[in-house]
């Protein structure tokens, strides 16, 4: 068994410039990826008023190597992108956008803006094959049971983000076996999280769950390499994220970027510095400049 096996890791807080605070799981010093999910951020939640800051908005930035994944609980995220897509992600929508060989996207604050909102979800990246890591980008936006299949059973209702489990497939086009899950879970309610995967993890983003007797509190999320499926039991209302796959191989990131090259990263920098690649359509006015620590 790895020596991290079962391993906790606890949320730790990250501010993305304004005041946007988010809770940053993965990567972690002692556990980079879980299978090919090789960065976790909690977002909120975060009571914004009408007329927030635009300092709050995520500006223009680049990705190469990965697939970004946004997923929301409450509130709304304004997608803009290089390639011309714009799309508005509202609770329970997914995002998912392939940067291959190289994306520019902005996510703007516009419906809290405008309305005010709680902000609160999820934000992955989940790490390319090699095989795909340049590949031409592309962006998909997903909802409703056909395309995120959903159970309801026993207290628990889950929606499959993306991958293949327990008989159920999403329809997001991924590039490796991976599962990514949201349940919703009532007081005392229990369901297994099956084995099909050789790694896999549980995250708690509100209330309070056991696994196999261990408690596991919001804001952390617990590591699962055991052979054998694990019980999952809701000591109150509880929404968990539950995700993992098989591993790709190892990474390197550098800010937005990942790939198993570090020199295709040095490039990418190189790229972003020269102001080489288009920002986004319909909003190219701004962007974040690269940070000065080097690739």
């Amino acid at each position: 068994m790895d020596q991290n096996a079962n391993l906790m890791i606890d949320r730790r807080m990250h501010d993305l410039g304004g005041g946007f605070t988010v809770g940053r799981v993965l990567p972690f010093r002692k556990r980079r990826m879980v299978g090919p999910f090789i960065f976790f951020d909690h977002m909120g939640p975060l009571d914004l008023a009408p007329g927030v800051s635009r300092a709050l908005d995520v500006r223009p930035h680049p990705h190469i190597g990965l697939s970004t994944v946004t997923y929301l609980y409450s509130g709304a995220i304004t997608h803009r992108d290089s390639l011309g897509s714009e799309q508005e992600i509202r609770p329970g929508e997914v995002n998912w956008m392939t940067a291959g060989k190289g994306i520019t996207h902005s996510e703007r604050l516009e419906y809290a803006r405008a309305h005010g909102a709680v902000m609160h979800g999820i934000q992955s990246w989940v790490a390319l094959p090699r095989e795909q890591e340049d590949m031409d980008p592309t962006f998909h936006h997903l909802q409703g049971n056909a395309q995120l299949p959903e159970i309801h059973e026993n207290g628990v209702t889950g929606r499959l983000i993306a991958g293949s489990i327990d008989g159920l497939t999403a329809a997001a086009v991924t590039y490796s076996p991976l599962f990514y899950l949201h349940w919703e879970m009532e007081a005392g309610a229990r369901r297994s999280l099956s084995a099909q995967y050789s790694e896999r993890a549980v995250y708690v983003a509100r209330g309070e769950v056991e696994l196999d007797g261990q408690v596991l509190t919001m804001g952390r999320m617990r590591v699962i390499d055991d052979v054998e499926a694990v019980q999952i039991v809701a000591r109150q209302p509880s929404t968990l994220m539950l995700l993992g796959g098989e591993p790709i191989g190892e990474r390197f990131i550098f800010w937005n970027f990942v790939s198993s090259s570090k020199d295709r990263l040095e490039q990418a920098s190189e790229d972003w510095r020269a102001q080489r690649m288009k920002l986004p359509v319909g909003d190219d006015q701004e962007f974040i400049p690269l940070p000065e620590t080097k690739a």
